[in-house]
């Protein structure tokens, strides 16, 4: 299991940034691994909501389907899986301001089968990963 942890704050009110971020289609536009990611469902945005979610990650492709597992004004927990990983989003909007909100970003990664033996060599790349994230996120939410 590899998990990272990265607490910034963005140039954005709570509310907005909530908005935004319970839409994981919009992963294309703040985390650099992510090639694609289409809504499998309709209707508003609630607990349940699903995702197909194409990645690269050093020079590899995973597709994981995603479900939002927890819709709150404060925290929001995506959960994906496929035959070889499970993934966990858990993301935590805190506002210190009327103007900008404090991200906690939780990612934790779950290898199945012989990648549970690699998880460890994994660590540092999925690091780098995370502040790549935090450049990419803060940009965009930033921009909104």
């Amino acid at each position: 299991m590899v998990t990272v942890s990265r607490t910034f704050t963005v140039a954005a009110p709570r509310e907005r940034v909530h908005d935004y971020l319970k839409d994981f289609a919009n992963t294309v536009h703040w985390d650099p691994g992510t090639v694609q990611c289409v809504r499998r469902d309709h209707g508003p945005l609630r607990t349940g909501a699903e995702w197909t979610n194409t990645s690269t990650f050093m020079g590899r492709t995973a597709v994981l389907d995603y479900t939002l597992a927890v819709l709150e004004p404060e925290r929001l927990v995506f959960r994906g899986t496929n035959d070889k990983a499970a993934s966990t989003d858990d993301i935590t909007l805190d506002a210190p301001t009327d103007t900008t909100t404090q991200v906690t970003y939780r990612a934790q990664i779950t290898f199945h089968g012989a990648l549970r033996l690699v998880s460890p060599l994994l660590r540092r790349p999925f690091e780098r990963l995370a502040d790549q994230v935090v450049e990419r996120m803060t940009t965009t939410l930033g921009d909104l």
